[in-house]
């Protein structure tokens, strides 16, 4: 996919709408959350070289709500990540999840992962970083947040971000990171991975990991585990012995009920504990 130029960046940034094309067809398991009592939909969020599209979901009755960033998997802003969005906002939350990768190109209509990951390779760290400072001044100025309620969670590629973003604004008062690699090289575009910023790490993130996840190997969780202990974070990590790889992810074969509903009770219970909860 030949990448996006700035001026058509601006011009052409849209939401996703349905579900990515690489993800079909569509597990009968996936959880339908209807927008009775929301304000949910497309919002376009101001950022240094234009805007950026993104979904957000909020009660439509009230003000001062709680802030969560919902960080996407490498499928982008898809049907899975905007019904997340309306699951908090049930909760009382205003969700917001921004399309991180829209200057790189439209991940949701390639037709499988091979043609993604080049797209998503090319997304350097500080453009996400940024992009989250820009969403979370526009929920405080234009959607009724309160900044000092906000947390962070993200899936896959996003599980990986929460971790930074944790490390990166010290005012997120917790972040839930499902099954984000912890390692990598350093690179230009990748200069930190979370083992890197675990031992001075402030903010408490709970990690939820798959036992049986092929892509995350567990030596990798153990050893941000052990680099979590010397932090003041008070991070946590939990793993399912029998989950795979995206097992909260209820439209894919990989969902585990079981376990997709114990972490979403964990990630409820760590909002509150750490005063993020409507």
């Amino acid at each position: 996919m030949q990448e996006i130029t700035r001026r058509q960046f601006i011009a052409t940034a849209t939401l996703t709408t349905g579900f990515a094309l690489a993800v079909k067809p569509i597990s009968a398991a996936v959880i339908s959350t209807d927008s009775k009592g929301l304000v949910a939909g497309a919002v376009k969020i101001p950022v240094k070289d234009g805007e950026i599209p993104a979904y957000r979901a909020a009660p439509s009755k009230g003000s001062n709500f709680p802030i969560v960033l919902v960080i996407q998997e490498i499928f982008g802003v898809h049907e899975h990540i905007q019904d997340v969005c309306r699951r908090f906002a049930k909760l009382g939350y205003i969700a917001i999840a921004p399309e991180l990768f829209i200057r790189q190109g439209d991940v949701s209509k390639l037709s499988n992962i091979d043609e993604i990951r080049p797209v998503v390779a090319k997304v350097p760290d500080a453009q996400v970083l940024s992009d989250l400072d820009a969403t979370v001044a526009w929920a405080v100025k234009s959607a009724k947040g309160n900044a000092n309620k906000l947390a962070i969670t993200g899936f896959c590629w996003g599980g990986r971000i929460t971790w930074l973003y944790s490390a990166h604004n010290p005012q997120v008062k917790a972040g839930v990171a499902w099954y984000g690699r912890l390692v990598g090289n350093s690179t230009e575009l990748t200069p930190k991975h979370p083992v890197d910023i675990a031992s001075s790490l402030t903010v408490p993130v709970l990690g939820l990991y798959g036992g049986k996840d092929t892509g995350i190997p567990l030596e990798t969780v153990e050893q941000i585990r052990e680099r979590l202990k010397s932090s003041s974070s008070k991070s946590e990590i939990i793993v399912y012995p029998d989950a795979p790889h995206a097992f909260f992810a209820d439209y894919r074969p990989s969902y585990r009920e079981k376990e997709a509903k114990d972490g979403w009770k964990r990630l409820q219970a760590w909002f509150k504990q750490h005063g993020v909860s409507a």
